[in-house]
């Protein structure tokens, strides 16, 4: 794996042991990764595919919506500068964790919405926030939240030329947005 477009840090371990990482599925991966990327404390993100059934998927294999992977984004940060809490708030307010199977005109299983844990305490937090924010949105008129909160399964890297995408197009389609209310 080539190194981070932007920051130049690897995007495959090893990481610097102080380091953790997250992994978040919110619609289309190009425009969840610059949301990540761009936070002081981030040091590294990477694009590519969880919880489904089939080994090693490429983006044409998920595309088909037969493998049961979403699209995903592998965040690598510096608890001491940014926390996971921090994280959560980016994820929930950046896009519509109320669509189900979608973001906006993205459809289908690898656009849903996923919150992929690292341990009890991940997930512990994760679930803490989706109440929390599930209050939010329904005091403003918004169904239901969708986002499924699982351990995180295998992590497979989408291929080179997905990884960082927006940052070399920068006029690269993202249709990620989030719903305005804030956490």
């Amino acid at each position: 794996m080539p190194n981070h477009f932007v920051s130049n840090n690897p995007i495959s371990p090893p990481f610097p042991d102080h380091l953790q990482q997250a992994l978040f599925g919110l619609g289309c991966y190009w425009g969840a990764e610059r949301k990540f990327w761009q936070q002081t404390g981030v040091f590294s993100t990477a694009v590519g595919f969880t919880g489904g059934t089939l080994d090693k998927p490429t983006y044409k294999d998920v595309c088909t919506g037969e493998t049961g992977h979403n699209e995903v984004v592998l965040v690598i940060f510096d608890p001491s500068i940014i926390c996971y809490q921090q994280l959560l708030i980016i994820f929930w307010e950046s896009h519509n964790p109320t669509q189900g199977m979608r973001q906006g005109n993205d459809t289908g299983t690898q656009y849903r919405s996923g919150i992929y844990t690292f341990d009890e305490l991940q997930q512990q937090q994760a679930l803490k926030s989706k109440a929390h924010y599930q209050a939010k949105l329904t005091n403003s008129g918004f169904d239901l939240i969708t986002t499924e909160i699982l351990n995180a399964a295998t992590f497979y890297y989408a291929a080179d030329d997905h990884q960082q995408y927006l940052a070399k197009n920068p006029q690269g389609y993202c249709g990620l947005g989030g719903v305005g209310i804030k956490f």
